[in-house]
């Protein structure tokens, strides 16, 4: 018997998290093939008491201004606050605790709470891009991470529909970067070059798992994804090391393909696409300095849950929580189906009910 990826249950190594994951593309031949539920009406206006528009007032009893583009404000409801006492010195080393000190903050896209990124225009992006940069030089010159990241839709747990990021900051270097940096640095002592640069010329050779290319960026199916239709996003030239690096030429370029992207995943299902995304890059702190880490190149991770419809998503349980991470689907399907799906018209466009090439 030959081995065939598409048929075949094997494992895959993710190289820049140091584990597997195993990948089962035969249990898509099941007879079952789950819920196709219609996906929900698009809303223009989703909450007109929303509290994060422009001029409303939030729990607190703060008034947004009349913003007009982004707006960023202190959260209302922090994870992290600036100033914590010391826990005391554990009694034993199977009760280890240590100081954590941070800030979070709320990021606005837009004052409208219908938009998302795939409906607003690549200005209004770029506009958003710009902030992120100028959040991380600013947080980034006082604490050791910088994390910004979105979660979109109900279903990845946001409370609130308005279009917005979170940026929350922390004394500490968190789990998922911290193995990113060490396996990253490891591959870098031994090859000389960073990973994803390496990564990214692979990828671009063997052409299987690109969903979108344009001058500056990159987005593909990692071949370790984990989720259905996980999408790393990544510059292309120039080995930008954080997002405070880009050229205005990249964070342009980076407007355009983070629209086109979007657009992808709503038109796949036809629905607002869930996700939570985010942004990794070298550390930061006042002891960070241009060019200091060049074993990282900053890139985007998206991770959606939806499966086979706009109802229907991956449940990491089970098997997942208890072994390992789990996927039916490959990689290189998923990439091949956001591939395939349109990216310069929003299915809110099209009329009737026919495909997403507008035929009735």
């Amino acid at each position: 018997m030959q081995f065939d990826a598409s048929d075949h249950q094997h494992v895959r190594y993710n190289p820049l998290k140091d584990e597997w994951i195993l990948v089962s593309p035969h249990r898509c031949k099941r007879p079952w093939s789950g819920q196709t539920d219609p996906p929900p009406e698009h809303q223009s206006d989703p909450d007109p008491d929303n509290p994060l528009k422009a001029g409303a007032t939030r729990a607190n009893g703060q008034r947004n201004p009349n913003y007009t583009s982004t707006y960023v404000f202190p959260n209302d409801f922090p994870a992290l606050l600036e100033t914590v006492p010391e826990p005391p010195s554990p009694d034993h080393p199977l009760f280890i605790s240590t100081q954590a000190k941070g800030t979070c903050r709320v990021m606005c896209f837009h004052p409208d709470s219908a938009m998302t990124i795939s409906l607003m225009s690549v200005q209004e992006i770029l506009a958003v891009i710009e902030e992120w940069v100028a959040q991380l030089r600013d947080l980034g010159g006082r604490y050791r991470w910088v994390q910004i990241f979105e979660n979109k839709g109900a279903v990845m747990g946001c409370s609130n529909p308005h279009p917005h990021c979170q940026i929350w900051a922390s004394s500490f270097l968190p789990n998922e970067p911290a193995v990113k940096d060490r396996s990253q640095k490891q591959y870098f002592e031994k090859y000389g070059r960073a990973m994803l640069v390496d990564y990214v010329e692979q990828e671009l050779i063997k052409k299987e798992r690109i969903v979108l290319q344009n001058s500056e960026w990159v987005v593909v199916v990692p071949y370790w994804a984990a989720w259905p239709y996980e999408t790393l996003l990544l510059p292309l030239d120039g080995h930008p090391q954080r997002l405070t690096d880009l050229t205005p030429n990249q964070k342009l370029a980076l407007a355009e393909i983070m629209k086109h992207l979007n657009t992808k995943y709503d038109n796949l299902f036809r629905c607002s696409f869930p996700y939570s995304m985010g942004w990794h890059g070298a550390p930061t702190g006042a002891a960070s300095k241009d060019g200091d880490s060049p074993h990282w190149l900053v890139h985007a991770v998206y991770l959606p849950p939806l499966l086979r419809s706009a109802t229907v998503r991956k449940f990491m349980v089970g098997y997942e929580l208890l072994a390992q991470t789990q996927r039916d689907l490959t990689p290189e399907q998923a990439a091949s189906a956001l591939a395939s799906c349109p990216h310069d018209r929003h299915y809110t466009s099209f009329h009737g009910k026919g495909n997403l090439l507008g035929v009735n």
